[in-house]
């Protein structure tokens, strides 16, 4: 069973896109991302990946998370590992709605022993999860300074 969450952020896909496209920025706004490691620096181009650890100093995984999918400002699949669960399927979808943005996280476990987790349990868990991380991902992108288009 997927968990999908949505918000309305107060800020234009491009902006979000900003966020979304610098991979150093995961760990404020992803649940359970600790820190970062490494990011590939065709991100987040299909293939590209963002190396980072997951869990709580001292006891931290490395991780990575593989881009599957991307439409620029529009769309982004993510493979996400996080050992010891599995390998979950992220979709991040930006809707633009005038000076807003609606915020769609589409996700579920495909691999490892967290598919094999009870969907009545499993899905709990990631709305949360999903609905902190839109909350974190909106105060960034709220907050960030609008550059002004020269023409």
């Amino acid at each position: 069973m997927t968990s999908r969450r949505t918000r309305t952020v107060a800020a234009t896909p491009e902006t979000v896109w900003e966020v979304l496209s610098d991979g150093w920025l995961y760990p404020l706004w992803v649940v359970g991302a600790s820190r970062m490691r490494e990011v590939d620096h065709t991100w987040p181009a299909v293939g590209s990946r963002i190396h980072h650890s997951v869990g709580v100093w001292p006891l931290l995984l490395d991780d990575e998370t593989e881009v599957v999918d991307t439409t620029p400002g529009l769309h982004l699949a993510l493979m996400a590992k996080g050992r010891p669960y599995g390998e979950a399927l992220v979709q991040i979808t930006l809707e633009p709605a005038g000076a807003e943005t609606r915020l769609v996280i589409v996700e579920d476990v495909v691999k490892g022993p967290g598919a094999h987790t009870p969907a009545v349990v499993r899905r709990p868990l990631l709305d949360w999860r999903n609905a902190e991380s839109l909350r974190r991902l909106a105060y960034i992108v709220e907050r960030r300074p609008v550059h002004a288009t020269s023409g």
